[in-house]
């Protein structure tokens, strides 16, 4: 099997129910083929990049799952048909994964949700004490971009002197 992971956008206005269905249906695809999934990601409402199918928002749902090449055939060929599906996008992590790679690749993602979790926790409290969030210093990083520019103006000047020796 190999390692796929796949995003895709429905429409805003369908309803819980219908979002559970479809999911249900993509779940079941990879099942039938004999694919294992391993993780699911309901990301919810976002804003659209710009308009799809004269909609401006979508509901947006991750899978990553390992199963064969005909599965994801079936998969975006269900996804073209279904005018509720905006827009789709798989792609292939691995060539082949086992079931040990697949447990590694579940502890992974449970441990980035985790620490996702704590960040925005962190950051919930930080705004809630009154700050804004984080805040890059920008004097700082401009003392620091000023110090490396004025480095690589005197490396260029060495390289000038090398040149002029090898003349």
């Amino acid at each position: 099997m190999r390692h796929y992971e796949t995003t895709y956008i429905l429409r805003p206005n369908l309803g819980e129910t219908l979002f559970t269905e479809i999911i249900d249906r993509t779940n079941g695809i990879v099942a039938d083929f004999g694919g294992t999934l391993i993780a699911l990601e309901r990301i919810g409402m976002r804003k659209l990049a710009y308009e799809i199918k004269k909609e401006v928002q979508g509901f947006y749902v991750y899978i990553n799952f390992a199963a064969p090449g005909e599965a994801v055939a079936e998969l975006e060929r269900i996804f073209r048909i279904d005018d509720r599906v905006l827009r789709y996008l798989t792609i292939k992590l691995g060539d082949a994964i086992d079931a040990e790679g697949i447990e590694v690749e579940r502890e992974r993602i449970a441990a980035v949700t985790a620490a996702r979790a704590a960040r925005d926790a962190a950051e919930a409290e930080e705004e809630a004490r009154g700050g804004r969030g984080r805040r890059r210093d920008s004097s700082a990083g401009s003392d620091r971009d000023a110090e490396e520019a004025q480095a690589d103006d005197v490396d260029d000047e060495d390289d000038d002197d090398l040149e002029d020796d090898e003349e």
